[in-house]
């Protein structure tokens, strides 16, 4: 694990970034705090000092749950899936991986479990223990709320921002496959849930 640095006199404006994430997710909640403070962490770590101006194409981030602290990370860093500069990896952790393109340096912070019992200590007079985290995530330290780790991340070209590198047509449905995403089969290409269960499941013909 790296150790956290000391943000001290960041350009990062946390009552305002806080604002700006609640705004966009619709409420302010705990997971809204701690993905604000894990986004200002892993961009001052990576060396992002302007993600949504001059340093805008220079990251990207990979989350690990869809949950609210997904949404603060969007609001801070600028990212997003229709930009293909947020990746989601379903894996249902309270983790996100930051990338800086030009320099390789790929940070990934993680939210201490632990956290949530120390919250609960900072206000003991707060019986309900999601308004008590919501108060102590914002002054609990780094080192308290996140642990962190240097990482290398390989990113292909198919999952870089940009057009698409090619279509193709998968030869069951007759949908097109962008990204590289197709399957090849004895010869023959397929989109995935042509090839195995995929999440919906046809009832009849197509309405229109």
């Amino acid at each position: 694990m790296a150790k956290l640095k000391a943000l001290g006199n960041t350009q990062f404006h946390f009552p305002d970034l806080l604002k700006e994430s609640s705004r966009l997710h619709g409420h302010l909640c705990p997971g809204q705090v701690l993905g604000v403070r894990m986004s200002i962490v892993g961009l001052a770590e990576i060396g992002i000092c302007d993600p949504k101006g001059d340093d805008r194409k220079r990251i990207i981030v990979f989350v690990e749950m869809d949950r609210c602290a997904t949404d603060a990370v969007q609001s801070v860093t600028g990212c997003s899936l229709g930009h293909r500069t947020m990746k989601f990896m379903d894996y249902g952790k309270m983790a996100v991986t930051f990338v800086h393109l030009k320099t390789g340096k790929a940070v990934r912070v993680i939210a201490r479990e632990d956290s949530r019992q120390k919250a609960k200590e900072y206000f003991p007079e707060i019986e309900n223990k999601y308004e008590a985290q919501l108060e102590a995530y914002k002054i609990m330290s780094e080192e308290d709320l996140f642990d962190i780790m240097e990482v290398h991340v390989k990113i292909n070209p198919q999952d870089m921002p940009g057009r698409p590198l090619r279509r193709i047509q998968c030869e069951s449905c007759g949908e097109y496959v962008q990204d590289m995403r197709e399957v090849y089969r004895e010869g023959k290409v397929f989109c995935r849930p042509c090839t195995a269960a995929g999440y919906y499941e046809p009832v009849g013909h197509a309405i229109s």
